[in-house]
């Protein structure tokens, strides 16, 4: 189906005062909010980290699904699924089904490569098994990854683009609407200002492979089929919108012309998350455009005014 672009402006001016520099968000302040529920865990794999949490609205769905990846540099130890719930309950609540994954990350047995991208895959293969037993709707799913899960989320929806020889291929079509990457690292090649030298070469460690990033980072599987909105806090530094604008721009200078990108002034790297704020309402607008309208559109709509 063809994919419009509109961009609502709800006031007249975007830009933050230069003065006027916000106190940023930071980890704390979310997990110190109540923490919600999940509907159920499922696992997918024997490991106790290979398992999806669901959010399952209220009423008889089957409901649009969106499948949320986590991040934290990949690496267990520094970040789980759960600082995703708020984002799943706050979707939950607007009658979305979210599908919440943990994979091992490159600090526990079985991560790094090529754990990490087959847990994702498995855990993608899983929703389609059994998704529909919660009312998920497994068709024109949404895939929503966050830091290292917005890399995942990306590489993900690239999947069909992975070389068949690759341990991480994986056959099993997803019918994917959009992909959304939130604060994400899209090009392995440059990831290392955000998560550090040493955890992208733990990441890569394992691959075998004359160029390890053939199937591992987004911006070398490009072009793909499907659409993509890369959002970035403009005040992000672990994920600067430089690197969305960069990914974008080897799209397009491939033929790709379904990936766009975004900055929130104002915002950084916890509010791409935090139910609340500009960068989420902004994504929660795009989600519900694309769930509701005919032709799966993105209308992205920012407080105030447009980008």
């Amino acid at each position: 189906m063809p994919v419009r672009l509109a961009l609502v402006a709800l006031a007249a001016a975007l830009a933050l005062p230069a003065q006027a520099q916000p106190r940023l968000m930071g980890w704390d302040d979310l997990l110190a909010r109540p923490h919600p529920k999940a509907t159920a865990v499922v696992p997918y794999g024997p490991d106790p980290l290979q398992v999806a949490e669901v959010w399952r609205p209220d009423g008889r769905g089957p409901f649009p699904t969106v499948l949320m990846i986590h991040g934290g540099c990949w690496r267990s130890g520094l970040s789980n699924l759960h600082v995703m719930d708020y984002a799943a309950e706050d979707l939950r609540r607007r009658g979305i089904a979210v599908w919440n994954i943990e994979y091992r990350g490159v600090d526990r047995p079985g991560g790094g490569y090529p754990g990490v991208f087959q847990d994702v895959n498995a855990a993608a293969d899983a929703l389609l098994a059994h998704g529909r037993e919660y009312g998920m709707r497994t068709s024109r799913i949404v895939i929503l990854g966050h830091s290292a899960g917005g890399q995942l989320a990306l590489w993900l929806a690239a999947r069909r683009r992975l070389p068949h020889d690759s341990p991480l291929y994986d056959d099993k079509p997803l019918d994917v609407l959009w992909t959304v990457s939130l604060g994400g690292l899209p090009d392995l090649s440059t990831a290392q200002a955000g998560c550090g030298e040493k955890t992208v070469a733990r990441l890569l460690a394992g691959s075998t492979r004359r160029d390890p990033l053939s199937d591992t980072s987004p911006a070398v599987l490009l072009p793909v089929a499907g659409a993509r909105m890369l959002i970035h806090g403009g005040l992000d530094d672990t994920a600067p919108p430089a690197q969305g604008k960069a990914y974008v721009a080897k799209a397009r200078a491939k033929g790709d012309i379904r990936a766009w990108t975004y900055a929130i002034p104002g915002d950084g790297h916890v509010e791409e998350i935090a139910p609340g704020s500009r960068t989420w309402a902004a994504v929660v607008a795009g989600l519900q455009s694309v769930f509701h309208s005919r032709d799966g559109a993105w209308v992205l709509q920012l407080t105030p005014g447009p980008l």
